[in-house]
């Protein structure tokens, strides 16, 4: 098990204002760790993390926003991601009117130019810019992606990628393998509970996935179903701790009873 320096090594969070994102600080701070959040709205991060986080303000979007969060960074955890269908959350610049909504699901690709948070933008060339700025020093580089990246032509995976969302976080793990740098992929199915709108600490680590489902991890993209925010957040810290981790790409989802406890070195180390 890899040992952290409380003293120097520092954690960066994208996406921590996320559902994700949020469980995922919780738990670092749990564990005692030191955390940076790199975030769009400092107000709002402040107000989530009450002073338990610093904050590095800056926009994946944008590469000249991202070095000057990178000091002293030693592990970078990116939970960023947007709607796989056109959205409020893609900003347009325009909200969009009904002639224009009909346009844009008639023709997917009509509404990438006019959208400045899709999913090209920010699991493609956001992870890319990431990616880039990260020190090369880095110990690892945790990526949250989906499961159906290698089965994009299967249903309903194919419905999922219509807006090119499978698409883009594959060109995000393609950054991330090709840099060099020590890598986590982790693959949830559909995301279930939460997303969380207020930092709790001590709720958050006590949320659970109803304590009925047990967590199940694959490789080769074959695994299917639903997938606790918690335990994505979970497996994205605890991977961390563990070396047979590093270099590694495996899907997760809840199936079976639940055990009292999840190990999750015994389910790290039987990725190959």
């Amino acid at each position: 098990m890899t040992s952290f320096d409380s003293a120097k090594d520092l954690v960066l969070v994208a996406g921590a204002t996320g559902g994700v994102g949020q469980l995922v600080v919780g738990k670092l701070l749990e564990k005692g760790l030191k955390v940076r959040v790199l975030t769009r709205n400092a107000a709002k991060a402040e107000e989530m993390f009450n002073q338990k986080v610093e904050i590095a303000v800056g926009d994946i979007r944008q590469p000249a926003t991202l070095p000057a969060a990178m000091a002293r960074v030693t592990h970078i955890i990116n939970c960023t991601g947007t709607t796989a269908f056109p959205s409020a959350r893609w900003e347009f610049d325009e909200t969009p009117n009904l002639i224009e909504w009909g346009i844009i699901f008639l023709n997917p690709k009509s509404s990438e130019a006019k959208a400045k948070n899709s999913p090209a933008k920010i699991d493609a060339q956001g992870v890319s810019n990431l990616v880039a700025a990260a020190p090369q020093n880095l110990k690892r580089f945790v990526f949250v992606s989906s499961c159906g990246i290698l089965r994009k032509n299967q249903f309903p995976f194919s419905i999922l990628n219509a807006f090119g969302v499978l698409d883009a976080k594959q060109k995000g793990e393609e950054s991330i393998i090709n840099s060099g740098l020590p890598y986590t992929i982790i693959r949830p199915g559909r995301l279930i509970d939460g997303p969380y709108t207020s930092y709790d600490l001590n709720t958050l680590l006590k949320a659970k996935t109803g304590g009925k489902y047990g967590v199940v991890i694959g490789t080769g993209d074959t695994l299917s179903g639903d997938t606790s925010r918690i335990d994505v957040a979970n497996a994205c810290v605890e991977c961390l701790f563990q070396p047979s981790s590093s270099r590694k790409i495996f899907e997760i989802v809840n199936q079976g009873q639940r055990p009292p406890v999840i190990d999750w070195e015994t389910l790290f180390s039987r990725i190959e």
